[in-house]
């Protein structure tokens, strides 16, 4: 290690080491090949079907095999929608109970006017904000962690926003009203 240090040539095209192969340094310099048309050699556009300059048709990417995996990975993942959109379904038939409507997150939607899903946003921008709150009580004993802690502050802050943003997208307008 020694003996590299001291022989060092002050050119930075040159390796540091003299154990470095020059020809893996020349292979891992040289960027791969795009994808080129085989009858005039130019590169495919991008998401391209056909050669822009004589018309060839791109190879496909996929053997045989692999498309067939596809198709199968493709039929269960259709399968596995129509199973959640059926439950989703199966869910919206359910109704609650009249005691549901005894519970206070009931009286505060009505008090407050906002449908469910702007509450439940609303609630969660409020822990969001108790949550940068709690954040403050920790303890810093370096400049790091006060930074830590600040960005985790931020955080939340930046948490209860987005969902006080998406209770506001969320909350019906009063336009029949007027």
């Amino acid at each position: 290690m020694s003996d590299v240090i001291q022989e060092t040539q002050p050119e930075f095209w040159r390796p540091p080491s003299p154990a470095v192969n020059d020809e893996i340094i020349v292979r891992e310099s040289m960027p791969t090949m795009v994808e080129v048309c085989s009858r005039c050699a130019t590169e495919f556009l991008l998401g391209a079907r056909f050669c822009h300059t004589c018309g060839g048709r791109r190879p496909e990417a996929l053997s045989a095999s692999a498309r067939a995996d596809a198709a199968v990975i493709a039929g269960l993942w259709e399968q596995a929608v129509r199973r959640v959109a059926s439950f989703l379904k199966e869910l919206g038939k359910v109704g609650f109970p009249t005691w549901v409507r005894q519970l206070p997150f009931q009286r505060v939607r009505d008090y407050l006017g906002l449908p469910t899903a702007a509450l439940i946003a609303f609630l969660m921008g409020i822990g969001c904000i108790l949550g940068a709150f709690v954040v403050g009580f920790l303890t810093a004993k370096t400049l790091v962690d006060w930074q830590a802690i600040q960005f985790y502050r931020g955080e939340w802050l930046l948490g209860a926003t987005a969902s006080f943003v998406a209770g506001i997208l969320l909350k019906k307008s009063n336009t029949d009203s007027k």
